[in-house]
């Protein structure tokens, strides 16, 4: 009764009367309840307003050699059900582009959001940091706003042999797969090594590697992705509760084709063929190719000539099932990230680095200009209030570089001045919205040429030029993607087609600024 009547009042009752007993018995029974109603009252603006500020996570998932063969890209074949999840909740870009068709120069690009021009990163062997001491990365500009930036597997190109990756980008020493790190399990992979260990040193490969595919008895945690998933899943637990910008970045589909064999039975061996243009691009200049040097540095791939049909025939098999081997770990991930109540507050933006040849245009691996080499899987999954709807697609033009200033953007941070990309931000609101006119990609061909190939992507035609380090013509390519999308035919030299290329070229070398939507 002290709080309706202090000791010592005039007006306080005594405590010996049954009906003052239970009185204050009943009072003293509901008053924390309405001790706790007035704090919630009091607290409530606040606590309102610490939900509404919070801000917006970014789980952001790279992953290496991946070309848009995917079931939600309409790949039937494809057995890649948790990513096609992923667009089902977000918006699928049907028309995204790399901006250099290889890991490390594609990777700075997005990451330090400009262009290779401006990084002069070329080449695996160069890296953003040394060429661009006072950049500003995507990670990096999170992190200088109150996120924990965090990189677990593949987002920088680094390894254990190369200084690749940016301690400057995250707040904690980036984490690059467990130990061992190894890519064949089975006797056969590790005899066909053993043997090659007792050639005498004139005749051993400069890399000791078995051949560019493996079906293994082993578990997913075995390998390097899986190591990556199990990865994210603790890291997600440990900074559920504050800001972050995770990177996660599988490995997978890149050589060798490696994984459990319960990926490979879901792509049975007489399912596979070979594609329709397993053969070079008619009249195509000789710089749009390359040996397949990448592919020759595995065992039992001859250093030079074809590929035998039984070995085509493994290596899309492989390739095929090593895509649903890192859906897999896609899916663990997203998972984690429901069970751990984030999706509504967290971007999540699925990319691959680059596009894949597996046979057409007569190429294997990545490294060119044409479709298949620049042609990337871009989805975005954004919180309800900055997408229009859930599964919704764009066939807008939009580019890797884009990434960094439409995260930005969705994020609430200011754009750096230095960016060289769009924010495509708008898109997911309006997919249908006029957007870029062109998207532009390049390859420098290594040797002592210095050819540099640079290639223009509109809604209906692709054109290439190829120069010397003098400016001289060393090819011209044009390409009807309405009428020919595989690219089977260049069609530049072709009389009729000559104001194509005229217009074409102009488009190329008025650059990106003038293919920016109004």
């Amino acid at each position: 009764m002290r709080l309706l009547y202090p000791e010592g009042s005039a007006t306080q009752l005594p405590r010996n009367n049954p009906r003052v007993r239970s009185f204050y018995t009943r009072v003293m029974t509901v008053r924390p309840f309405f001790l706790l109603l007035a704090a919630l009252f009091t607290c409530a603006p606040f606590v309102l307003h610490a939900a509404e500020t919070r801000p917006m996570n970014v789980l952001f998932i790279a992953v290496d050699d991946l070309r848009p063969e995917l079931g939600c890209y309409d790949a039937a074949h494809m057995k890649t059900p948790h990513i096609d999840k992923l667009a089902q909740e977000g918006t699928l870009f049907e028309k995204a582009y790399c901006q250099f068709a290889v890991c490390n120069p594609s990777r700075a690009s997005v990451l330090g959001g400009v262009r290779p021009d401006t990084t002069q990163v070329m080449a695996n062997n160069k890296f953003l940091r040394p060429m661009m001491p006072d950049v500003v990365t995507l990670p990096q500009h999170f992190k200088n706003h109150g996120y924990t930036a965090l990189s677990l597997g593949k987002i920088f190109h680094h390894s254990e042999r190369e200084p690749g990756d940016d301690p400057q980008s995250w707040s904690e020493p980036a984490w690059y797969h467990g130990e061992p790190y190894r890519q064949w399990f089975t006797k056969e992979s590790n005899d066909f090594i053993a043997n090659l260990k007792k050639l005498p040193p004139d005749k051993r490969p400069k890399l000791l590697r078995a051949p560019p595919f493996e079906a293994s008895p082993e578990s997913d945690d075995v390998y390097p992705d899986g190591m990556t998933a199990l990865k994210a899943i603790e890291t997600l637990n440990r900074v559920k509760d504050q800001p972050f910008f995770l990177g996660v970045g599988f490995v997978k589909p890149h050589l060798p084709f490696t994984c459990p064999q319960k990926y490979w039975d879901l792509y049975p061996e007489e399912s596979i063929k070979l594609p329709p243009n397993y053969y070079r691009t008619k009249d195509a200049p000789e710089p749009a190719f390359h040996n397949l040097y990448e592919l020759r540095s595995y065992g039992g791939i001859p250093p030079k000539g074809d590929i035998d049909d039984a070995t085509a025939l493994k290596l899309i098999r492989g390739y095929r099932a090593c895509v649903s081997f890192m859906d897999a770990q896609v899916g663990r991930v997203l998972a984690e990230l429901d069970r751990q109540g984030l999706r509504e507050n967290t971007l999540v933006v699925f990319w691959g680095d680059h596009g894949y040849h597996l046979g057409e245009n007569g190429l294997f691996t990545k490294m060119t200009n044409f479709e298949l080499g620049t042609h990337v899987p871009l989805i975005v999954r954004a919180p309800a209030s900055a997408q229009k709807a859930a599964g919704q697609r764009s066939s807008a033009l939009v580019e890797l570089v884009d990434l960094y200033p439409t995260l930005a953007e969705l994020a609430g941070l200011k754009l750096p001045s230095h960016l060289e990309g769009t924010s495509f931000a708008p898109l997911l609101k309006d997919p249908a919205k006029p957007w870029k006119k062109a998207a532009f990609s390049q390859y420098l061909r290594p040797g002592k040429e210095g050819i540099m190939g640079r290639s223009v992507r509109t809604r209906d035609w692709r054109y290439t030029e190829w120069k010397d380090r003098e400016g001289n013509n060393m090819g011209v390519e044009l390409y009807d993607e309405n009428k020919d999308p595989q690219e089977n035919t260049n069609i530049a030299t072709d009389a009729a087609n000559a104001e194509k290329v005229k217009e074409m070229a102009a488009i190329l070398n008025a650059g990106w600024k003038a293919a920016t939507p109004n």
